[in-house]
């Protein structure tokens, strides 16, 4: 069984708890995923099982979508509600006040390119080591800022108000997040805060979309659960060709099928710029490698051979 699931994954639970879950309903230890989500958040956690794992590098970098809930009115020291509330600086103002016109032109300034600090609360390692850990044991790093891309931030349409003023002085607003990987959201909303002078953290968070795989046509856990009861996974498995469909694609004859399962690198003329990613297909449009393309000697050179 080799190919990717699209989970939704459920809240309070790790994007590793998910994947021990699959190795127990597909029967194998070879499961990994694309893009850890934090253990509060839900959606869409690509799951690859079998040699599928072998193509994990070339997801890694796909862009996501989000929804989510910012509170304004006060920060935690993780980002979001899971963490301990900060002391309240002296504010000059309440999250009561806030108007959509300065809300949007605020977001509006964090839209495009944009350096962003990791969280201390994050799986980003420094010198070996997961900022989470130190951050668990009570210590702070400098972190060196990275250049993410917000390419969408926006409020999300609702019938009544967009801004939800709650009874304890605090003000919801749920958004739309469409970014490059490595991106954090927690992070863009207390960026946002600043901004317009409160403190901010997530309520809520739910990936929609990484890559080209959406909310859609996810399943949950218990929907796996269902399914592999009835030896039906297979029905729900994403094939090893149609996960890396965004590369372009080159039919090998069968002689040239066995000269890239032994490692040989393929006469190939294109147009295609020097390092193009390609998928190696046979003439039943399965994959058989992922190969580079080498411009300058005009071949294509298999960089990862799946096999038989």
């Amino acid at each position: 069984m080799d190919g990717a699931l699209i989970v939704d994954k459920p809240a309070e639970m790790s994007s590793h708890t998910v994947v021990v879950h699959v190795r127990r309903l597909v029967g194998t230890r070879r499961v990994g995923h694309t893009g850890t989500l934090d253990p509060f958040a839900t959606g869409v956690l690509v799951v690859l099982v079998g040699k599928a794992t072998r193509l994990l590098q070339f997801l890694s970098d796909t862009e996501k979508e989000y929804e989510a809930v910012i509170r304004f009115g006060h920060a935690t020291d993780t980002g979001d509600r899971t963490g301990r509330r900060l002391p309240d600086p002296d504010q000059a103002r309440r999250a009561h006040d806030l108007s959509e016109t300065e809300v949007e032109s605020a977001m509006n300034s964090l839209r495009g390119p944009i350096d962003q600090v990791p969280p201390m609360y994050s799986a980003k390692k420094v010198k070996g080591q997961k900022l989470y850990e130190l951050a668990r044991r009570g210590q702070q790093i400098e972190r060196q800022a990275v250049r993410v891309n917000i390419d969408a931030f926006e409020i999300v349409e609702a019938d009544g108000p967009r801004i939800i003023r709650n009874d304890d002085g605090t003000a919801d607003l749920t958004v739309r997040v469409v970014c490059s990987a490595g991106t954090y959201v927690r992070t863009l909303a207390e960026d946002l805060g600043r901004k317009l002078g409160l403190g901010a953290h997530l309520t809520a968070l739910r990936r929609t979309r990484a890559g080209r795989f959406k909310i859609e046509s996810a399943i949950t856990l218990d929907e796996l659960e269902i399914v592999s009861r009835t030896n039906s996974i297979g029905d729900e498995i994403i094939s090893l060709d149609a996960i890396i469909e965004h590369l372009p694609v080159i039919v090998l004859s069968e002689t040239d099928v066995r000269r890239v399962r032994n490692g040989v690198n393929i006469e190939f003329d294109s147009a295609y710029q020097h390092g193009q990613r390609l998928r190696l297909q046979n003439i039943a449009g399965e994959l058989v490698a992922v190969g580079i393309y080498d411009g300058e000697r005009k071949i294509a050179h298999p960089y990862v051979v799946l096999g038989e």
